[in-house]
Parts: structure tokens; sequence; C-alpha cells
């Protein structure tokens, strides 16, 4: 028995349950509801946008690097080829994990369960609750391109000398990484145990 069929709901903030029909939680204020219907339209509009902010993201500069006698834009992957070329091998992988990989992973991630939701799925319900969690989980460490560019930006200002300073990329980037979170947020993992019930049936 589930708890919404014993007459039960939980806050989706501080996951304390409350009998069916209170409108806010007692511990946290948060309206209670036991299933939210715009759910599912929210993460597909919260993803598009994600998607669409991620593409000018590898298109264009993320740090820009003037010196006294040189300058260069670097997009994500050539500033991650440029640590490399100079021995910064493992640095480099951490930023083509962080900014390429684990954005890419978490798109489809987060489509697939929106899009298993109607219809059947070879993953079962707990393995795709995990997979909802471990996105949750990663979502924050996306930022750790911006989180550089940002550093790099404060503490290399010499002046005519050289400076370091963030590109157009570095701000639809985070973007991008803040669109996605929002849409893992906004996805219901309680509907994918309703849509296991429904197909059950």
């Amino acid at each position: 028995m589930t708890a919404r069929e014993a007459g039960l709901i939980a806050c989706t903030r501080c996951t304390r349950v409350w009998p069916e029909g209170q409108a806010r939680c007692a511990r946290c204020g948060t309206p209670l509801v036991s299933r939210d219907p715009r759910s599912l339209q929210r993460v597909w509009a919260w993803l598009a946008v994600g998607v669409i902010c991620y593409i000018p993201a590898n298109l264009y500069p993320m740090l820009k690097t003037r010196t006294l006698f040189q300058s260069s834009d670097d997009t994500i992957i050539e500033g991650a080829i440029e640590l490399a070329s100079h021995g910064a091998v493992g640095i480099a992988l951490v930023i083509l994990i962080a900014s390429v990989l684990i954005p890419i992973g978490k798109f489809l991630a987060i489509g697939f369960l929106a899009v298993s939701l109607g219809s059947d799925s070879r993953m079962s319900p707990g393995a795709r609750h995990k997979l909802y969690e471990l996105v949750e989980f990663i979502g924050r460490w996306s930022m750790i391109d911006v989180f550089v560019v940002a550093i790099l930006s404060s503490l290399v200002q010499l002046s005519v000398v050289a400076n370091i300073n963030p590109g157009p990329a570095a701000i639809t980037f985070a973007m991008s990484v803040i669109f996605t979170m929002l849409a893992a947020q906004s996805f219901d993992p309680r509907m994918i145990w309703d849509a296991e019930k429904r197909s059950a049936l």
C-alpha cells in the first residue's frame, strides 16, 4: 500500500507526512499536493531552455586571456586542450567531464525520465528513481567550469601585463546549468511509480 492509498501526503520540501486534505505543511509551510499535474510541462520547458543555452556555451569563448605579447579566446574544449598540451591532463579531464559529459548526460537522463512516464520502460522504477537521485546529486558539480573562470578572473588582473576575463559562454553555461537543475527539481519522482502501477493494471 502506498502513502496515497493510505490517505497520506508527504511534503516535497521537508518530507514530513500529513493526512490527505491538509493544505500546507505545518512544519515548513510548503503547499501540499499529492501530484503536480503540470510537473512534466515544467520539466520539458526548463530542459529545452537549458539545451538552448548550452549550444552558445560551447560555441563562444569561455575565457579571454590577454598578456603583454598575445591574446586568446578559448571555448570550453579549446581550454581543456590547451591545459592538456601544457601537461595539466588531469585538470583538462575534470573540465571536460564536468563541462561536457555531465551536462549532456543530465540532458539525456532527464529527457529519458520524462519520456519513460508515458511509455513502457525496460528500466525498473527503482532504477529510474536512483537515476533521478543521481541527476539531482551531480547537478551542482556542473558549475565547476564557471567557478574556475571566476577564480582566475579575480586572481589574474595585472593591468597591461596580463589579465583574464570571463567570456560570453560563461553566462550561457551558468544559465544552462541553472535551467537543467530547475528541470530536475520540477520532475516529480512519484510519477515514476504511478506510471508503473498504471502499466501493471
